[in-house]
């Protein structure tokens, strides 16, 4: 009917900011929006996962990193940074990989992202999130880095001095720490998992068309 309101559809986007293809998905799933627009609303919400929870803060070198828990070896990570950059460049991400040496805890960066959502204006935990997905793969900087994220926040729109207030303490601990458990409770062991209206899950970095189909059926 000729002047309803779109249907609004939630959207948990569980992830993780040093996660490729988390980037790669967020962009393909943002391009999927943009042609439903009009048919379909999306209420984003970002839900934390650490790849590596047992990060120490000097974190690893990545090659290193990848060979020990993938078995990868260079040419299948040379394949891989090729087929990230292409996929990227697809939905419009621009990843740097030569700049991503190491690999770091991301504890602090779900921290912040949690209270980004928390006391935020409408998009900007989406806005800080996209912050942070350039700061590590496009400028190679770390997100284990409390300059790094209060300037990300900043670049977000949200208050720097009350980020780096957040990172200094405890803020937010225990809740980032309940929602991992939650949704690992839930079945949820790989990323990106994007989980529509609490009930439905689409996995993985996919194509714009895998997710305009799903969204359009789920709107309907």
């Amino acid at each position: 009917m000729r002047g309803m309101a779109p249907p609004v559809l939630k959207i948990d986007f569980v992830s993780d900011v040093v996660c490729p293809w988390c980037a790669v998905g967020l962009h393909a799933l943002e391009r999927a929006a943009e042609r439903l627009q009009g048919e379909v609303v999306l209420e984003w919400h970002f839900q934390p996962f650490e790849l590596n929870p047992g990060m120490g803060p000097e974190g690893q070198d990545l090659e290193e990193h990848l060979r020990g828990k993938y078995g990868s070896s260079a040419e299948q990570m040379a394949q891989t940074r090729a087929l990230l950059t292409e996929r990227g460049a697809q939905v419009g991400f621009t990843f740097n990989l030569d700049k991503r040496t190491r690999t770091w805890n991301t504890f602090d960066a779900h921290r912040l992202l949690h209270w980004a959502g928390e006391e935020g204006a409408p998009g900007q935990q989406r806005a800080l999130k996209h912050a942070l997905l350039s700061a590590y793969f496009t400028e190679g900087r770390n997100p284990s880095d409390h300059a790094v994220l209060v300037e990300a926040a900043a670049a977000a729109g949200l208050g720097a001095e009350r980020a780096r207030a957040v990172l200094a303490g405890g803020t937010h601990a225990a809740e980032v720490r309940a929602r991992e458990a939650f949704y690992q409770g839930q079945g949820i062991h790989s990323v990106p998992s994007v989980i529509v209206n609490d009930r439905h899950l689409i996995q993985g970095g996919q194509p714009v068309e895998v997710f305009e189909r799903a969204l359009r059926q789920l709107a309907h």
